[in-house]
């Protein structure tokens, strides 16, 4: 009896999708096993390669025929170099991603939507605070340019290069400007 190592296909007719089988050569390529020793998934990302390497390694050892498919599945997986005694056999197959539930993912967009607004939170609240150092500070300038113009006493020059003695009532820096202006005007009379 001749023994393959060959697919054995499932699936739908666009998603398919393998099972490692060892069986007669003379059996349809769907019939009955002898041994099912992996499986391999091409449609999914990255490729499912699953072989039982003791398996695969035995059966070669008694004499099935790998097909070119499956050679090439188990030089991936790295039982083909073992079975020829190659130095250095390494499993290149990338491990596959472990589902996520539909209940973690909400669970997950959840937690990232919570992160989402305290990072909006700590946001407005450094902007309102940037706002308030702000207005603290134009307050203090405000209060600074008050002083000066509250100042009780005042030279300011004239034309004739007179000085008067200008007196600035307590209230709203504007009106001072005014009243400066007038002080000034009835010195240019007088003078």
């Amino acid at each position: 009896m001749a023994v393959k190592i060959r697919l054995k296909r499932f699936g739908k007719k666009h998603s398919p999708f393998y099972r490692v089988v060892v069986m007669d050569s003379r059996t349809k390529r769907d019939g009955r096993a002898i041994e099912e020793i992996g499986k391999y998934h091409p449609m999914e990302n990255p490729s499912v390669v699953e072989i039982d390497s003791a398996r695969a390694l035995y059966w070669l050892g008694v004499g099935a025929q790998p097909s070119e498919q499956v050679t090439a599945l188990l030089k991936l997986t790295g039982d083909w170099q073992t079975f020829k005694g190659e130095k250095g056999a390494t499993n290149t197959v990338k491990p596959q991603q472990p589902k996520v539930s539909a209940e973690d993912r909400i669970k997950e967009a959840a937690k990232s939507a919570e992160r989402a607004k305290a990072a909006k939170a700590a946001e407005r609240e450094k902007a309102a605070k940037q706002a308030a150092d702000e207005a603290k500070k134009a307050a203090e300038e405000k209060k600074a340019a008050e002083d000066v113009v509250a100042d009780e006493s005042r030279e300011v020059p004239t034309d004739e290069g007179a000085e008067v003695d200008v007196e600035i009532a307590e209230g709203d820096p504007s009106d001072a400007g005014d009243k400066v202006e007038g002080i000034i005007d009835e010195a240019k009379a007088e003078g």
